[in-house]
């Protein structure tokens, strides 16, 4: 049974993908076991790594630090891609106030590291190892070692890396326990929040509706639909005509007179002033009229229609059809000529058969390619995520350079790939399937990692003599800015919940806590605020880990 002795403690591939396996298996079972109510999920393998790695369990250092950083990276790529095309809107609709409240947490944890320095006399490069476990942090211990090193206090060094080891874990828990604290506080209905951020982000009447409406109004009588639309201020599409007892498809060279019914899609909210602007709604429903046009949805998978703006494609010239609706990621919108179409998108096109089967045929319509995975443009985005993430910043008065790191680089690079790639020809749509798949094993390969290498200084650094008053000062400096900011936002703000959770995994750039906080609810929010925040709050964290110890070690 030498075999299995070798297996199990010595360095080898089949090793090292032994326990990785092991610990992520029994990491994710565990995770799912509810205590109270509650469950840590995914963040388990954290702790399963770190049990595995205090009883020496481990692997090559260089092939852990691999693993947990392409894990990461993995991890980070895919969330950019996600939340990639609302990224840049959600500036207009509080991005600003979440950068905020990110800067006023970071600045905090730095506030309260000082002053547990001067109060304790506890040296500041512990503090900052304490600072950079609490707030799950990786490049600010980085940066904080390189720091040390510039100034020549090697000293310090172990004392980092023993603080960040002691720290991390209730860093990780600490946030997780935030959130769930302002939960039971506020009693939030998490099902309500929802419905709420859903309300917020995509309103119920901006979503398309359609109406059959008489013309009354002679001043549009012998004017082309081209002319009627341009002529009105609300955006709207005329999908139908009803001239004489005949059902018309709406070309935009087609003229309309009074008495005619037209079917128009419009935004809820801008319906009425349409209506009054044309005439009257009609008693009959022009949907429900039989004639020769037909109303079908085609899905976008043509590789050459991806990133065009919709107008561009002249395809109601064409083919004489209307696009009334574009539903996308499962929100659906009034279809404008100003829309880049993007794969995935689901487009309601009304028309003769003959004529949407070209349409049909010209945007493929082929859920199998939309199946097909993209590698080509994830891995070249991963490439320029690295190298942008190598970037050496110089900052005026901090001797060392300021990098983005393994995980800054490909996420900005993913947020820019997911809404610009179609000016390079570089798809980047996954299915939500592929993308979760691609998540997971990320984060789970990332929290392994960090739970081996840990496990095997965790304990003893608990069983010394301050290893518990070191476990306090990193629970102080993650719980206090968490729970100052989190009233702030809920009870000042009043920041969605959902929103609110991102906002704190993303400040303490916390990956297990994101993927905790995309459990409690279907959505893309905590994603979405994480995105947001994370640039920010990256940079600051190492800027503020390298600027503790050149300005007070």
């Amino acid at each position: 049974m030498d075999w299995i002795k070798d297996l199990l403690f010595t360095n080898s591939a089949a090793h090292t993908i032994l326990i990785y396996c092991i610990v992520i298996s029994l990491g994710v079972m565990l995770g799912k076991v509810r205590i109270c109510g509650v469950s840590l999920g995914i963040a388990f393998v954290l702790f399963a790594g770190i049990a595995f790695g205090h009883f020496g369990f481990s692997a090559d250092t260089h092939v852990v630090d691999f693993i947990r950083e392409f894990g990461l990276i993995l991890f980070v790529f895919s969330i950019g891609l996600q939340v990639g095309p609302g990224f840049f809107s959600s500036f207009k609709k509080g991005g600003l106030i979440l950068n905020l409240l990110a800067l006023s947490i970071v600045l905090l944890g730095a506030s309260v590291t000082l002053i547990l320095h001067f109060i304790s006399g506890t040296s500041l490069p512990m503090l900052t190892g304490i600072m950079s476990g609490a707030v799950t942090n990786t490049p600010g211990l980085g940066a904080a070692q390189q720091a040390l090193t510039q100034i020549s206090v090697n000293g310090g060094i172990p004392e980092i890396s023993l603080g960040y080891a002691v720290a991390y874990p209730f860093g990780v828990l600490g946030v997780i326990i935030t959130m769930l604290f302002i939960r039971k506080i506020f009693r939030i209905n998490v099902g309500n929040e929802l419905s709420m951020y859903n309300e917020y982000q995509h309103p119920e009447d901006r979503i398309p509706e359609k109406v059959s409406i008489l013309v009354t109004n002679k001043l549009l009588s012998g004017r082309t639909i081209r002319d009627i639309t341009s002529s009105i201020e609300y955006s709207f599409v005329i999908s139908r005509v009803f001239h004489n007892g005949e059902l018309l498809a709406a070309g935009p060279d087609v003229i309309i007179n009074e008495g005619d019914i037209i079917l128009i899609v419009a935004q809820k909210k801008v319906l009425p002033a349409i209506v009054s602007k044309i005439g009257v709604i009609s008693k009959m429903d022009l949907e429900t009229v039989s004639g020769t046009l037909t109303s079908r949805r085609v899905f976008v998978s043509n590789r050459n229609i991806f990133g065009k703006k919709l107008g561009s494609l002249k395809l109601r010239n064409r083919y004489n059809i209307n696009i009334t609706s574009i539903n996308r990621s499962g929100i659906e919108f009034v279809a404008s000529s100003e829309i880049r179409l993007q794969m995935g998108d689901k487009l309601t096109i009304v028309g003769d058969e003959e004529s949407l089967d070209k349409v049909t045929e010209e945007l493929g319509d082929s859920i199998k390619k939309l199946d097909e995975p993209n590698i080509i443009p994830i891995f070249i985005g991963i490439l320029a995520g690295v190298l942008l993430g190598s970037i050496p910043f110089k900052i005026p008065g901090i001797i060392h350079p300021v990098k983005l790191g393994l995980a800054g680089g490909p996420l900005i690079v993913a947020i820019l790939l997911s809404k610009y790639g179609y000016k390079f020809q570089l798809v980047s749509y996954t299915t939500p399937s592929a993308n979760l798949m691609l998540r997971e094993i990320g984060i789970v390969l990332f929290l392994a990692s960090v739970g081996i290498t840990a496990g095997a200084k965790f304990v003893p650094a608990i069983l010394s003599g301050d290893g518990f008053v070191w476990m306090a000062y990193g629970a102080i400096i993650t719980l206090i800015p968490l729970f100052i900011v989190s009233f702030i936002a809920r009870v000042i703000l009043k920041r969605n919940y959902l929103e609110l959770c991102g906002l704190l995994a993303g400040s303490m750039t916390n990956p297990p806590a994101l993927a905790f906080a995309n459990s409690i609810a279907a959505t893309e929010a905590p994603a979405v605020a994480y995105a947001t925040v994370y640039p920010l709050v990256l940079f600051l964290r190492i800027f503020v880990a390298q600027l503790l110890i050149l300005l007070f070690a």
